[in-house]
């Protein structure tokens, strides 16, 4: 899989990035979308909350998280939340540990992605359709295909960026927000969004894949970002 001639940003948490004139934010952020764009626009005007982002720094984005059960509490809203919470800040993913749960959820919409490429870009991603999908408790149960490099940024790191090598393909048992089981294999720029916002659930960040020479060169950054010396034009909450 060749690389991008332009950078996809998301939230991921977030992947930085420009495909096929669209702007998006992936929990890998992606950059922002364009304003005259009205993708989901139908989303943002519900009367679900929009949660604040937990940034570099907080304990819950270190820790393993754990399954749930289909009784977890008030998890129907949590997931609603989720979803604006990601629609709001032009995400295509967010994992339930950026907005200080430690539970194994997470939702991914990578299908504006697929939709926004151009035609001769979507040859790039055979067999990636892209999906809009919640998951919970997933565990991955293969990766293949070549690794692959990628510029990632993450809405709990604002303005770092950096390529990440990550597999082609991923394979993961997961359940629905109806608890209803799967397993799937991902491949493209899906599994790149899922393997991100799986990285969150594990206690990992897009940092970790980096070698230590850049992550010594990002120091005093991220510890601006721990300490609140950031702008950024969504709600966040940081360590104390």
């Amino acid at each position: 899989m060749k690389m991008q001639k332009a950078w996809l940003f998301l939230h991921l948490h977030c992947f930085n990035g420009k495909i096929g004139g669209w702007q998006g934010c992936l929990s890998l952020v992606v950059a922002r979308l364009p304003r005259k764009l009205t993708i989901f626009a139908d989303q943002t005007k519900n009367k679900n909350m929009i949660l604040p982002i937990v940034a570099y720094g907080h304990p819950v984005l270190r820790k393993v998280a754990e399954d749930i059960t289909p009784d977890y509490p008030e998890l129907k809203e949590l997931i609603a939340n989720m979803w604006q919470t990601m629609y709001g800040s032009n995400g295509v993913g967010i994992a339930a540990p950026q907005v200080n749960k430690s539970i194994r959820l997470f939702v991914v919409d990578s299908e504006q992605i697929i939709q926004h490429l151009e035609e001769e870009e979507k040859n790039d991603y055979p067999g990636d359709n892209g999906v809009k999908e919640v998951f919970i408790n997933a565990h991955i149960v293969e990766t293949g295909g070549k690794e692959w490099a990628y510029n990632e940024g993450c809405l709990s790191i604002p303005k770092v960026r950096e390529d990440v090598n990550r597999a082609e393909t991923v394979t993961l048992s997961y359940v629905d927000e109806n608890f209803t089981p799967h397993v799937k294999t991902f491949t493209g720029v899906t599994a790149r969004v899922i393997l991100h916002e799986y990285d969150h659930i594990d206690g990992k960040l897009f940092i970790d894949h980096l070698k230590p020479l850049k992550r010594r060169m990002l120091k005093s950054k991220l510890d601006d970002i721990t300490k609140g010396k950031i702008r950024v034009d969504y709600k966040m909450t940081f360590p104390k």
